[in-house]
């Protein structure tokens, strides 16, 4: 039997949030595309609406979604960049999995809530179910220029395992990916679209793609049933910590 083998993801339904850009596509298969933004309440109430009906009976979550925007040092940060900031990446991903961990998904039907098929989206309820988390790099390591940005994966951190720990007598499996420096249009968010910012950064490191991050996720997802991959730090050969990195043939 093949080492990676990800049969077991057959059938299987996913729901991946940023899934059109980045991390997110890179993960996607056979899919259907929903609009959502993570940081309106409303619109995460009303999740179930968009989805398909077929596909509701999700049987994963992957809360990839993730916003950063920024160098600025405290004081100079914006008041609505640490809003959006701590909106998506910690409020959007709470939200969402509340969703999906105890039937909190009521979809509405001619505008009235209509809880039918409510189990469905019930991971509690099934006894089953993965919820697999984006962290970073950031979860682990906080740095001067990243002050919220880091803040909000420290949290992806703390609530992940805090779920991993209520959820040890179930069979709903909780795993959170933390990738190095990454290769996506995040980075031209970041720098406010600055392209030559983003070479400098990347020269010389080749860092991770968003395809190498989607495969982490697709191995931890197509573990047996009784394995849970409760963390996965993964960096680019010339990455060391947030700080060390090195081009080849640097000096150490």
């Amino acid at each position: 039997m093949a080492c990676f083998d990800s049969s077991r993801l057959h059938n299987k339904t996913a729901i991946v949030t940023g899934a059109s850009a980045g991390i997110g596509a890179e993960a996607g298969g056979n899919f259907a595309t929903v609009k959502l933004d993570l940081s309106d309440r409303d619109q995460i109430a009303r999740f179930w609406e968009k989805v398909p009906e077929r596909l509701r009976e999700v049987d994963i979550l992957v809360n990839n979604a993730g916003f950063v925007l920024g160098w600025e040092h405290v004081g100079d940060i914006a008041d609505e960049d640490v809003e959006k900031m701590l909106s998506i990446n910690v409020f959007g991903l709470i939200a969402m999995t509340q969703l999906l961990i105890k039937g909190m998904g009521i979809h509405w039907v001619e505008g009235r809530r209509d809880r039918s098929d409510e189990a469905l989206a019930d991971f509690k309820a099934r006894n089953l179910g993965h919820i697999i988390n984006i962290g970073s790099i950031g979860s682990r390591e906080p740095y001067a220029d990243g002050a919220i940005y880091t803040a909000t994966k420290h949290a992806v951190k703390a609530f992940t395992g805090s779920l991993l720990r209520e959820l040890v007598n179930t069979r709903i499996r909780v795993s959170e990916v933390q990738p190095g420096l990454v290769d996506t249009e995040l980075a031209l968010i970041r720098f406010r679209g600055d392209k030559d910012a983003i070479a400098k950064l990347y020269d010389g490191l080749e860092p991770l793609t968003g395809q190498d991050v989607a495969e982490d996720i697709v191995w931890v997802a197509s573990r047996p049933p009784h394995v849970n991959v409760a963390e996965v730090f993964v960096l680019p050969t010339y990455q060391a910590s947030v700080t060390i990195k090195r081009r080849p043939g640097d000096q150490i």
